[in-house]
């Protein structure tokens, strides 16, 4: 059977991936948990919030980069816990400087803590700075398709807008708009926030997305490792079906069988 993940790879920042399901890091039992979740997600971009993930900036304490070694997977930093453009910026270039150059961040700066959306008047200016200093930038934005172009136009290489709020496992709450998004974008539009289960992973691959970002609805699981090979089939089957082509909504029942020529 044809490999489908390997003829139709996910392309950021120039490199490709056969795995369109990007993974967080946090909340996590331990970091062992958090290997072996990884594995089964079958992801190759993990999410690590600078912020509150040791990644060698203290010594003598474990070290995330231990289980999740950079030369398997490509360590996505992110600016969690920010709330302005200058602790964003800031963040992204801690980040650069403990990983030897590494270019490609997350970037999200959140409006307040009760809600964790996002500020986009903030993450605009922030944006624009880390395009400006050499970044590849992922941005954490919502589901405001003008906002979306906008943070494209900026030079950002993925733009991921909310389904629903950070950790509420609504899931996609926002089709028409995510539909919107995704039919003017030249870059990557990965659905970032809100997933809760399986088909909600789906749901977001059905309609065109280019990846889903999750952590809560797999750390969060009854049992973590299960749901995140769960995520990694739901997201490679709404991807296909994507591809496939779903047949038309219809009013009325339509014969599976041809009617024409039936015998009398």
């Amino acid at each position: 059977m044809t490999d489908f993940a390997s003829t139709d790879p996910l392309v950021i920042a120039g490199v490709r991936y056969s795995s369109r399901l990007l993974t967080g890091t946090g909340k996590f039992a331990d970091l062992e948990q958090t290997r072996v979740a990884t594995e089964a997600a079958g992801a190759q971009i993990v999410t690590v919030a600078i912020r509150r993930t040791n990644i060698g900036q203290n010594p003598g304490e474990p070290n995330l980069l231990d289980v999740l070694p950079p030369e398997r997977y490509t360590i996505l930093p992110n600016t969690a816990g920010c709330y302005t453009a200058d602790d964003a910026v800031r963040t992204c270039r801690l980040a650069r400087e403990l990983l030897e150059g590494h270019k490609l961040v997350k970037l999200e700066v959140l409006g307040d803590q009760r809600t964790l959306y996002p500020d986009v008047v903030q993450t605009l200016a922030a944006a624009e700075t880390l395009v400006r200093d050499g970044f590849d930038v992922m941005v954490y934005t919502s589901d405001d398709p003008i906002l979306c172009k906008r943070l494209e136009e900026i030079g950002c290489v993925a733009v991921m807008p909310l389904a629903a709020p950070i950790g509420s496992g609504l899931g996609i709450q926002n089709r028409y708009n995510l539909l919107e998004i995704i039919e003017q974008a030249k870059v990557p539009i990965i659905v970032d926030a809100g997933v809760g289960t399986a088909s909600d992973a789906s749901i977001a691959m059905e309609l065109g997305c280019d990846g889903v970002l999750m952590n809560t609805a797999i750390a969060g699981a009854k049992d973590p490792v299960l749901m995140a090979h769960a995520m990694k089939l739901a997201v490679e089957a709404g991807r296909t079906a994507f591809k496939a082509g779903r047949i038309p909504r219809k009013r009325f029942a339509s014969a599976s069988s041809p009617v024409d020529g039936l015998i009398g």
